[in-house]
């Protein structure tokens, strides 16, 4: 079968002035991207105030992410953006906030551990299947809405032990692209070094942000009356992790404020990148037939016409290695931002402290000097032994180091599992015009949505959602 290389923006030939690069780059950072970009070991990009460098060199992400990794903070242009929707949560905070928070929270993700969730993970792609089940065949579905429907109702059964509505769903899709769009030029300007208070977006992008920290405060709000009120309450879920969470250094526990900034990390983290990625997996699989055919074959030969169980996910391993190459190509966060502490060499270069690294997945995994045909969707690629070097230097989808996702398990077992299923029983097929346009704000989306077909396979039995 012809090679399929999935859509990504036109690297730029030519050397852009600065109004053409600050027009382009409101749009989304991938728009900036050079052609020489895919190839470089280092780079760098001047602002007025601060000096921005890329970094694609294994020792070198190896030293920001791992060795050095305190001398790298997590940009503060990171937390400029996300403020007002996970406030100083566990994703940005830094020092000693940051470990103090990581000793509260590793409670919580053990009780999150895959195997426990498993079931959890099953009803809500269940509740999926049923709603694709009712689409009209040959009507177009908005997909990206439905793995953020899905990935919302997961980590919601999860963190609340409830479903996630979809009306909820519906406004979180808004929401967040809104705040997406602003956050991100708002991100621009404190990378650049100006206030964000000037920043014309600034309390629009505040104000989409607390509608989805909202809708997490009343679910939290309802929990602490109910066990102020001594009503029975689910007691191993993560928000009773939380709730009984003591940081064993000081005793202390989280306050209403921090409870809400951690389950709004945990939230986004635990939705908004699998929803970005699966929605891309489930374009690539529609475009190309005969990987949607293996992984049928697969699905059908490890579970057959039951429900999946935990112990079939080990059977998954081309679902498994067709996700991994989704995240190769559009890893939902596609830019990691750090600021440097201290003055730092690297290569010939001289970074002088406050200087921002940026470590581009984007551009990694695309990287033409460590990856075989690096913009063809290949997911058999895993399996060979050349693919080993680029995996172990240039395959950063959950980042490195002390601050590795620790989602990561979570994730990868609720994609398997999604796209197992899913491929079960439907078969997904392009909408005829209708090509995504990737862009790069918080996370990795396109433009213009992902639309796809979906018909129910014969023989393929409707599902009894929970």
């Amino acid at each position: 079968m012809t090679e399929f290389c999935p859509p990504k923006p036109p690297a730029q030939e030519r050397k852009l002035s600065l109004l053409a690069r600050l027009g382009k780059v409101r749009h989304s950072a991938l728009s900036v991207v050079y052609e020489r970009s895919y190839g470089m070991r280092m780079g760098r990009i001047w602002t007025p105030l601060r000096s921005v460098y890329f970094v694609n060199e294994a020792e070198l992400i190896d030293r920001v992410l791992v060795t050095d990794a305190e001398h790298f903070p997590k940009s503060d242009s990171m937390g400029r953006m996300l403020d007002s929707l996970i406030g100083n949560g566990i994703f940005i905070a830094n020092g000693e906030a940051w470990r103090r928070q990581r000793r509260m929270l590793n409670p919580a993700f053990e009780a999150a551990r895959v195997q426990d969730v498993f079931t959890l993970m099953r009803d809500a792609v269940d509740a999926m299947a049923d709603r694709l089940g009712r689409a009209a065949p040959g009507e177009p579905v908005a997909i990206d809405v439905e793995t953020t429907h899905v990935t919302a109702d997961i980590i919601f059964r999860t963190i609340f032990s409830r479903p996630f509505q979809r009306h909820e769903a519906e406004l979180i899709f808004r929401s967040f692209g809104k705040f997406q769009e602003l956050a991100y030029v708002q991100g621009l300007w404190a990378m650049a070094g100006l206030p964000a208070l000037i920043f014309p977006g600034y309390w629009r992008a505040a104000r989409a942000g607390r509608v989805i920290r909202r809708l997490l405060e009343q679910a939290i709000d309802e929990r602490l009356a109910a066990r102020a009120a001594g009503a029975p309450v689910p007691g191993r879920d993560i928000l009773a992790s939380l709730l009984d969470a003591q940081d064993p250094e000081t005793g202390k526990r989280f306050s209403r404020r921090e409870l809400v900034d951690e389950v709004g990390v945990l939230f986004l983290a635990g939705h908004e990148t699998s929803a970005s990625a699966l929605a891309w997996a489930l374009y690539l699989i529609a475009m190309r037939p005969d990987v949607q055919d293996r992984l049928h074959r697969e699905a059908a030969a490890a579970f057959g016409d039951r429900k999946p169980e935990f112990s079939d996910m080990r059977k998954l391993r081309f679902a498994r290695d067709v996700f991994r190459e989704t995240l190769r190509l559009y890893p939902p966060v596609y830019l990691y931002g750090r600021d440097a502490t201290r003055r730092e060499t690297m290569r010939d270069k001289v970074l002088p402290p406050r200087s921002v690294v940026m470590i581009a997945p984007w551009m990694l995994h695309r990287h033409r000097r460590l990856w075989d045909r690096p913009d063809v969707f290949d997911p058999d690629r895993f399996q060979r032994a050349e693919t080993k070097e680029s995996v172990r230097c240039a395959y950063l989808p959950f980042s490195a180091g002390p601050r590795v996702c620790l989602g990561a398990s979570f994730a990868m077992q609720e994609a398997v599992l999604i796209i197992a299923a899913l491929c079960r029983d439907f078969r997904f097929a392009p909408v005829e015009g209708h090509v995504p346009e990737p862009i790069g704000r918080l996370t990795l989306r396109s433009a213009n949505g992902i639309r796809l077909t979906v018909r129910r396979r014969d023989g393929a039995a409707a599902t009894d959602a929970g």
